[in-house]
């Protein structure tokens, strides 16, 4: 039988080519640090910040705002690596998080709560720095929260608990 004859030259390089896409497939992709997996807040008035994934960590920090967003870096078991809107990062069993959405008022001064989402909108209130609000929509540049009763937009570069993409 008469068989496809192929010379040493472009054997060797099929073989090399085949063993390439063999490792290929079995390497991690080093891309860089890992997107975010989202936000959550605490759901409880006490939660302990652990070094680690497990009950025997050390507590490296104890929080005390039920409601405070927090941006979810990882998972393992029933464990999230998060990061807190003070930079601390740390690991958080997941009874302790919600999935409601919340921001934080980051600006300097008291942030508007504007009637619509644009930047000229009537202003109906002023959220102070620090202020915890429940968060209802986001369009490109601004929010729509809801804090103490009172519903308005605040532009995002005011909040910690979003992302600049984050539209809903």
């Amino acid at each position: 039988m008469g068989g496809t004859s192929f010379g040493p030259k472009l054997r060797a390089a099929l073989a090399l080519g085949l063993l390439g896409a063999t490792l290929m497939g079995a390497m991690p992709v080093l891309a860089g640090p890992k997107a975010p997996l989202g936000y959550a807040s605490l759901n409880r008035d006490k939660v302990y910040l652990r070094e680690g994934p497990t009950y025997r960590h050390r507590v490296l920090w104890v929080y005390r705002r039920k409601g405070l967003p927090v941006r979810v870096l990882s998972k393992y078991d029933v464990w999230r690596r998060v990061e807190m809107p003070d930079g601390a990062a740390g690991w958080l069993h997941n009874t302790m998080l919600s999935d409601a959405r919340t921001a934080l008022i980051t600006a300097k001064k008291p942030a508007p709560l504007r009637e619509q989402a644009a930047a000229n909108a009537k202003i109906l209130a002023l959220a102070a720095p620090g202020v915890i609000a429940k968060l209802d929509a986001c369009q490109v540049r601004a929010c729509e929260v809801t804090a103490d009763g009172v519903t308005g937009w605040v532009d995002k570069n005011n909040l910690w608990g979003v992302s600049a993409g984050d539209i809903f």
